[in-house]
């Protein structure tokens, strides 16, 4: 329990520094000069998107490229692959880069990196305290979900979406700690940023049934509206990357200058900044009536379009506020248009609006108790629960059948992380009947033929004590480093040691015996019998796959 408060308060404290940090460099950078100079704010705001985009750019290619992003997808491949531990350099590049890059305008969301900041500087001071960095998962799920509690003042949703998305398991054993340093993020917030709600809202009556006819249309939009944004940030994030023409470093200044334009022109035209960073002033606008649906529109395209721009060419911000943003513009649209046909009160549109906002961020994170959450306890509004319900239910059905993985999946299997080899499953019977390629290593170093000048260049470059050794895409052996450097003493031909194979499909059950039967402890996972190896599995893939199923049933 001392540990889990401890985790809270520094997972807390980083996460009210940071949302103060964007506060006051988007009030120095837009507020401010909008009041003062206005005919000077549209060169102003360039100069200060263009300075933070460089900025951001370099420390991110140059410094620390895994803290790009929101952090989510970062912080859950830590928690399962690396058992929670992470490295100090990603927190203080992603506080940097982040408060700068959405304080300074991009379109982006504060939740995703407060999570991850959260866990790292929990998975830190748990070194600090002397904890294993194979025990530091439960340091690095307190720190999100306090992070998350901070970010949004809602420890219920804090938790139920550290559980849903991180730990995938809503039963865990570490429910207690994630639980009490989540409370412990709501208490600091509260102490230093006060009790209000994310966002202001009337008192809601109860709302007719017109607002309930169109509700599934509102949920509908709103979780399209997340279908294209994950498509289209994903799409831009993979073709980007064959950029030879514009490093790294510059394309957050591309996606700035997007940013830019399209916030401009919404300025130009309405006087509202909402394309910049958060957007949560027009939001909470929109909320209370005070933005007709077609500059809601205006608002959701142009966003939407930022965002994509912002996260696909590498940006350093979440996702959870454009989710809200682009949810709530939906909302307030089919209200304006259902207007024309329904006769709709107030608290129907507010309804249909925050029914946008819970269906939209539903559809990318795919997580419905959160989205439901989330919501509830940002504007404490019980008159809101049932129509949550039935936006979560709705945006499931879009999402699933749009997209086969939430957005954080997504991310990591477009870097390369297949989570049914990282995530292990929730019990020991099922992960046994895993096929052996969901532990198996796909880039074994194999060496082709004996030679020594091949075998020597290969074993200097790896790191490795057993080589597969395959002559013509057949397998002949298992090649030892020992054996090697004992040959090349002896000046005498190295020998092999016999290969124990299997195929892909085989279970992890049967490959168990194969293993033991090894005589050096390594399996050759094969195309076909004696054929092309494909992968590798040592006795220590398998012991550490096991250790985290069983820690995951403990």
């Amino acid at each position: 329990m001392f540990t889990a408060v401890l985790y809270g308060l520094a997972a807390s404290l980083v996460a009210v520094a940071f949302q103060v940090a964007i506060n006051k460099i988007y009030w120095a950078s837009f507020i401010y000069p909008l009041a003062k100079a206005p005919q000077l704010f549209p060169w102003i705001s360039f100069a200060v998107i263009t300075v933070v985009s460089i900025i951001s750019g370099w420390l991110l290619a140059n410094l620390c490229p895994e803290a790009a992003g929101s952090g989510i997808p970062q912080l859950k491949l830590a928690f399962w692959k690396d058992f929670g531990h992470t490295s100090s350099r990603v927190g203080w590049v992603k506080f940097i880069a982040s408060s700068l890059s959405i304080g300074g305008g991009m379109s982006l969301g504060r939740e995703g990196p407060s999570v991850q900041l959260g866990g790292n500087v929990s998975s830190i001071i748990a070194g600090f305290l002397g904890v294993a960095k194979q025990n530091k998962r439960t340091a690095a799920a307190a720190g999100a979900a306090a992070g998350l509690a901070a970010a949004f003042n809602a420890p219920l949703a804090a938790v139920a979406f550290v559980l849903e998305e991180i730990l995938e398991d809503l039963n865990s054993r570490l429910l207690g700690p994630v639980l009490l340093a989540s409370v412990i993020g709501a208490f600091i917030v509260h102490a230093f940023l006060g009790a209000q709600p994310a966002f202001d809202l009337p008192r809601i009556d109860e709302p007719t049934w017109r607002a309930y006819l169109l509700m599934p249309f509102s949920a509908v939009l709103a979780a399209l509206s997340g279908v294209i944004f994950q498509r289209g940030s994903l799409a831009l994030r993979a073709r980007s990357r064959t950029w030879r023409q514009l490093p790294a470093m510059w394309r957050p200044l591309l996606a700035g200058w997007i940013t830019w334009g399209l916030g401009m022109a919404v300025y130009a035209r309405s006087g509202h900044l909402g394309v910049f960073a958060l957007g949560y002033d027009d939001l909470s606008a929109a909320l209370t009536g005070g933005i007709f649906w077609k500059l809601a529109l205006a608002l959701l395209v142009a966003k939407l379009i930022a965002t994509i721009s912002c996260y696909g060419l590498g940006g350093c911000g979440g996702v959870f506020s454009p989710s809200l943003f682009f949810g709530g513009m939906c909302g307030v649209a089919v209200a304006g248009l259902g207007n024309h046909f329904l006769a709709l009160n107030e608290a129907d549109r507010t309804l249909l609006a925050v029914v946008g906002m819970s269906a939209c961020l539903g559809g990318v994170v795919q997580a419905p108790v959160t989205s439901v959450l989330i919501i509830f306890e940002m504007t404490h509004q019980f008159a809101l629960v049932p129509g949550l319900l039935i936006a979560a239910l709705v945006s499931q059905i879009v999402a699933r059948r749009c997209n086969h993985e939430n957005f954080y999946e997504a991310i990591l299997t477009q870097d390369g992380h297949d989570m049914a080899h990282v995530v292990p499953p929730r019990d020991l019977r099922s992960w046994q009947n895993l096929p052996i390629s969901a532990i198996a290593h796909f880039e074994p170093a194999v060496i082709s033929g004996l030679e020594e000048t091949t075998c020597a260049a290969i074993l200097e470059k790896t790191p490795y004590q057993r080589y597969p050794v395959a002559t013509n895409g057949k397998l002949e052996g298992i090649l030892l480093r020992s054996d090697f450097e004992a040959a090349q003493k002896e000046k005498r031909p190295v020998g092999l040691v016999p290969a124990v194979t299997a195929r892909p499909s085989q279970t992890i059950r049967q490959c168990q015996v194969l293993l033991i039967e090894s005589t050096c402890g390594l399996i050759v996972i094969t195309d076909t019998e004696g054929g092309r190896p494909l992968a590798v599995v040592t006795l220590h893939d398998l012991l550490r796959a096991q250790a985290a199923i069983s820690e995951r049933e403990g």
